[in-house]
């Protein structure tokens, strides 16, 4: 008999690291081909992973709320025929002995700081009290060894992901003399003092006891119901804090007179569900007059990397899509201005099916470069989106209705009943000026204008 590690496969270019939220099987359970055994949630999705083998689950390498790199091995499978039950046995008894914990490669120098114990499972825990911050198995093992308090290892700044400190995060307190058994707690002052960072690296927030302990505490009366905020609304929630402190946001409005679009999806939708078995929806309409755009102008298709701006070769368009949850996720099409208005229309179809789903794979909601986001599903006329980072703008959809409108004929001006919407273009001001975020709103409006009713798909 042999055995297969599985390993936590790449997720997408700018996806390192996921946290392990479920286990799915239990040692000693028998795993097919396909068949998933653990789920893992990055910032932007959840996922299940599934075995590359059929066996017998005999080891699980982390448990549920740890951190995991790509490539690092969750589980291990014994595979070539039925496992034998002492063998597997005795594995359920070593497992519930030990337990393995997340490990992160170490130099021999920092080895002789930190004095960190070979087997990282048998290093005393430090004890954490009431904290949102996540702290791995090697950072609280370096508290715990260096007698770093549990207040102290709260005031430190983290650089790593959500603000977690890391372990060069830990290690740079330690050298700076904070991490002896008669250390004192940094005065207010001086933890308020800016953390001095190269031009390129923004610096992180720097955290204080003093100004932790001043946070507004809400008061509960007996009536209040309180909930806990999901995961993915506590991601959600500082994604959108971040933006609006990074990003100048500004807005543009635009009205679109959508008349033609109306009647002509309404004179086709019926024929392209027989022909393609897709539903024939504004989105991708919309969609493909915001591709055009940019490349009409590339200058909003571009992110911000510290004072250098990079101008994105490819237009991948994300589309905001709601959740049963309530929660919103985007979901990219990669190379949307190379898609016709059938791809388009199935990308979009497949896209919004498997998020309502929670079936998207990690990559599908990396890499995007501009965001389209419709708030006139949930009636809204129109709406100030906030910036989806790193990019430099996002733009809503409003709602389309019937209004009385002035329409001008070469006979003389007359009151008609027209399908109109109103655009909203949210724009970062530090690299997008008025001009620029008005003309690209001006496009999209322009080319849904002159929409062709004869067209053909």
């Amino acid at each position: 008999m042999s055995k297969f590690e599985l390993k936590l496969p790449r997720m997408g270019e700018s996806v390192a690291e996921a946290t392990l939220t479920t286990w799915l099987k239990e040692v000693g359970d028998t795993i097919e081909m396909d068949e998933a055994i653990f789920e893992i949630a990055t910032d932007k999705v959840d996922s299940e992973v599934p075995s590359e083998v059929e066996g017998v689950l005999i080891e699980r390498c982390f448990k549920v709320d740890d951190i995991v790199r790509v490539g690092q091995t969750v589980a291990i499978i014994q595979i070539d025929g039925d496992a034998d039950a002492t063998d597997v046995s005795a594995i359920v008894d070593k497992s519930k002995e030990e337990e393995p914990v997340q490990e992160e490669m170490v130099t021999a120098a920092e080895e002789a700081v930190i004095k960190a114990k070979a087997d990282s499972a048998l290093a005393p825990k430090l004890v954490i009290g009431d904290s949102d911050r996540f702290y791995s198995p090697l950072v609280k093992n370096i508290a715990k060894e260096e007698g770093i308090s549990f207040e102290e290892l709260e005031s430190i700044s983290g650089t790593g992901k959500d603000d977690r400190v890391t372990k060069d995060d830990i290690l740079g307190y330690v050298k700076n003399g904070g991490s002896s058994a008669s250390a004192k707690v940094a005065a207010p002052e001086k933890q308020k003092t800016p953390l001095i960072v190269s031009d390129s690296v923004a610096p992180a927030p720097v955290k204080s006891v003093e100004t932790a302990s001043e946070k507004p505490k809400v008061k509960t009366s007996g009536g209040d119901e309180v909930i806990a905020m999901t995961r993915m609304g506590k991601l959600i929630a500082k994604h959108m804090t971040d933006s609006v402190s990074t990003s100048a946001h500004v807005q543009s409005f635009i009205e679109v007179d959508v008349t033609n679009i109306v009647n002509w999806r309404n004179k086709m939708k019926d024929d392209f569900m027989k022909r393609e078995g897709e539903k024939l929806t504004f989105t991708p309409i919309f969609l493909e007059a915001v591709a055009k755009a940019l490349k009409k102008y590339p200058m909003m298709n571009i992110s911000i990397d510290g004072d250098t701006v990079i101008k994105k070769k490819n237009i991948n368009i994300g589309m905001a899509a709601a959740l049963p949850s309530g929660n919103l996720i985007v979901p990219v099409i990669k190379n949307a201005d190379q898609l016709n208005l059938v791809g388009m229309a199935k990308v979009v179809n497949d896209l919004a099916d498997r998020s309502r789903n929670n079936a998207l794979k990690p990559d599908e909601v990396q890499g995007g470069t501009y965001t389209v986001t419709n708030v006139g599903t949930f009636g809204s006329v129109f709406g100030t989106p906030i910036i989806n980072q790193p990019q430099v703008g996002i733009l809503a959809l409003g709602a389309i209705r019937k209004i009385p409108s002035v329409i001008e004929t070469a006979e003389g001006d007359f009151i008609g009943i027209r399908s109109k919407m109103y655009l909203s273009h949210s724009y970062d001001h530090r690299v997008v000026n008025g001009a620029l975020g008005s003309m690209f709103a001006k496009a999209i409006a322009d080319y849904l204008e002159a929409w062709d009713v004869n067209r053909e798909i």
